[in-house]
């Protein structure tokens, strides 16, 4: 591996064995300042409290874990407790920003039961300037075989605190998160993200989920929120062997809700790249495909007069795409037996020729994107791994996106469980052996993998644009953009697929895309990931000006900020294209219309920029008048302020040329 895509500078503070105030507890605050994550041992039972500015912000809340042999949460003696700090940093291969800092200081306390097993734990606390995280580890020990019932961590938030969040049990993670008291919540699937009555933002969520159960949380009646993990069908949550970690458990902590989009915790929490060669072979871009259509009922999945992956069909895809700078085009129904939903990875439909088109995509300059649809059948799917792998690798092609159908694989067992988690790792584990990047969709909620693994490209586990097409309860609402960025996004990226044009829809009439054609501009700077999808069908886009934006605009950024920001009202995000001066801008906003004074002092001092603005029409309004897009140039420094204004479900997006 190259040496600029690791680790640029090493650890540069290691302290160890830091003194304890009492052989009981011990803290440590991040290295900015600003909040403090507290160890207690209480009559034996391990606690931990956050507090900032020296106020309780999480209140003592208990750690440990129901076993099959009885509880890991009571009973313990100290018997060391170790100091480090961390200040390092590292190049992502693609990302939101191309260098990650890597600051904080980190406690790990050793743990010993008093009961005749002699049982151990390790509790590794980690502050950074941008949150605190914590995760157990369980030593080498006899007996080895470990079975957890359930993990009893708790978040003791303060009381009357607030949270946008979906339900543990939604399918694939596809909800409208909704703003509750956390009191009235019952189960919630993370990330969650919470408002205190202080006016902070908190994100609660998980980094590095590996052979383990995905996190949810219960709450009861006082705000305290209890971890529960994703059951197997015994209802057993985790086998393992010791030694081994468990998951980081994270917590963001923002005063304003943009900063929660600038953390990057959750991928320092993830080990460094294992790829050797990634550099060579994995790259971010923008894609086109075989889709929207199907969704419509233009096209169909399966073989028939209508179907949609032909070759000719896909060699026309292949053809815009070249002449627009679109990178990849995806053909999803391209291979047989998706009459009986028996896949087969490795055998093309009677009308689709793979080695034709992958040659036809390879001579144009385009990334053909083949499709493994797998209807939650790992079995057949994990049978062919190798072979189809291996298809992809003899054709050129890189890149395949995955599909599931929903939260629960043929056999039962629910995608974020412990069995899940584990075939999800085997199919990324074998795509990188092959060279082939993924998008996987109704996923298990990421967790920073993609750091591991870069080519785990992006995912969904989301309600994306296709609920549009066919929703029963019409679609999307305008504010749903405006917050997943917040929630599901801070998991990682997302493959929401923002981009359609037409919003007719003759097969479901009720239903279609509810925000004006300049928001769908704007989403696909928003809402991140490395492969972003231009949703509709290439017709739509044929001699429209406005579709100039999304063959411009890159996937990969070297810098991100966000101008302004207010969870589920509006959200403005100004992207630096990576290698590049250029800036892209996207700013949307839910049903009510919305004016802002962009300050655009995140440019270069004394340079001159050309902004090409794609804004909200005259009357334009999601409900009424969609489609109005007015575009027009200015030139502009970093003193310059752009008055916007965004219709009701509208947006604005511009792209920022240095002169």
């Amino acid at each position: 591996m190259k040496r600029n895509f690791l680790h640029l500078y090493g650890v540069l503070g290691l302290g160890l064995l830091g003194g304890c105030a009492s052989p009981q507890s011990d803290e440590i605050t991040a290295p900015g300042g600003g909040h403090t994550i507290r160890f207690e041992l209480h009559d034996g039972r391990p606690t931990y409290c956050v507090l900032r500015d020296g106020d309780s912000l999480i209140g003592r809340s208990a750690l440990g874990f129901e076993l099959s042999d009885g509880l890991l949460a009571d009973d313990f003696r100290v018997t060391k407790i170790r100091h480090r700090s961390y200040d390092d940093s590292w190049v992502q291969l693609w990302g939101e920003d191309s260098l990650v800092r890597n600051r904080c200081n980190e406690m790990t306390v050793a743990l010993e039961q008093r009961s005749e097993n002699r049982r151990r734990l390790e509790i590794v606390f980690r502050a950074y300037d941008d949150g605190v995280a914590l995760r157990y580890r369980f030593p080498e020990q006899q007996p080895d075989s470990v079975v957890i019932l359930d993990e009893l961590t708790e978040f003791a938030l303060p009381a009357g605190s607030r949270g946008w969040s979906i339900p543990w049990d939604t399918g694939a993670y596809e909800g409208i998160y909704k703003l509750k008291p956390l009191a009235s919540t019952e189960t919630l699937a993370v990330p969650v993200t919470v408002q205190t009555p202080d006016n902070l933002y908190l994100a609660l969520h998980e980094a590095a989920l590996t052979d383990y159960a995905s996190l949810n949380l219960r709450c009861d009646s006082t705000g305290r929120l209890h971890s529960f993990l994703t059951p197997w069908k015994s209802g057993v949550k985790v086998y393992a062997r010791a030694p081994f970690p468990t998951p980081w458990r994270t917590m963001i902590i923002a005063e304003k809700p943009g900063d929660l989009l600038l953390s990057r915790m959750m991928l320092n929490l993830n080990e460094p790249c294992r790829i050797a060669d990634a550099e060579e072979w994995i790259r971010p871009g923008r894609y086109i495909g075989i889709w929207w259509g199907m969704h419509l009922k233009h096209y169909t999945w399966h073989e028939s007069p209508n179907h949609g992956a032909t070759t000719e069909n896909t060699k026309r895809y292949i053809d815009f795409a070249a002449a627009h700078n679109i990178d990849g085009v995806l053909a999803e129904g391209w291979n047989k037996d998706w009459y009986s939903w028996k896949f087969d990875f490795c055998r093309s439909a009677s009308d689709f020729d793979l080695e034709e088109v992958a040659r036809y995509a390879a001579e144009k300059g385009v990334m053909f994107i083949s499709h493994h649809e797998t209807d939650g059948d790992f079995e057949t799917y994990e049978r062919q791994l190798d072979s189809a792998f291996a298809l992809c690798q003899k054709h050129g092609i890189r890149f395949v996106k995955t599909g599931y159908c929903g939260g629960v694989f043929r056999n039962g067992e629910r995608h974020g469980s412990q069995f899940g988690v584990r075939h999800y790792r085997k199919v990324i584990e074998t795509a990188a052996r092959y060279r082939v990047m993924i998008d996987n969709h109704e996923p298990v909620m990421p967790t920073g993998l993609q750091r591991t693994y870069p080519n785990l490209m992006t995912q969904e586990g989301v309600r994306g644009q296709e609920w549009d097409a066919w929703s029963s309860d019409g679609g999307n609402p305008p504010s749903h953009t405006t917050v997943v960025p917040f929630t599901r996004g801070l998991a990682g990226p997302m493959d929401f697929t923002p981009g359609t044009f037409d919003f007719t829809n003759e097969k479901h009439p009720g239903t279609r895309v509810r925000t004006t054609l300049a928001k769908q501009l704007a989403l696909s700077v928003v809402l991140y990931s490395p492969w972003q999808m231009a949703s509709d069908m290439i017709e739509n886009y044929e001699n429209h000006p406005a579709f100039a934006f999304l063959s411009a605009c890159p996937a990969s950024w070297g810098e991100t900020v966000v101008p302004e920001a207010e969870i589920g009202s509006y959200v403005t995000i100004a992207r630096r294209e990576r290698g590049s001066a250029d800036w892209y801008v996207g700013s949307i906003t839910n049903e009510e219309p919305h004016d802002l004074q962009l300050d655009l002092s995140f440019l270069a001092p004394g340079a001159r920029y050309r902004a090409t603005l794609y804004e909200d029409g005259p009357e334009a309004d999601y409900r009424t008048n969609p489609y109005p897009v007015t575009i027009r140039e200015e030139i502009v420094t970093a003193d310059s302020i752009l008055p916007l204004h965004l219709a009701p479900g509208g947006g604005a997006a511009i792209r920022i040329v240095k002169l």
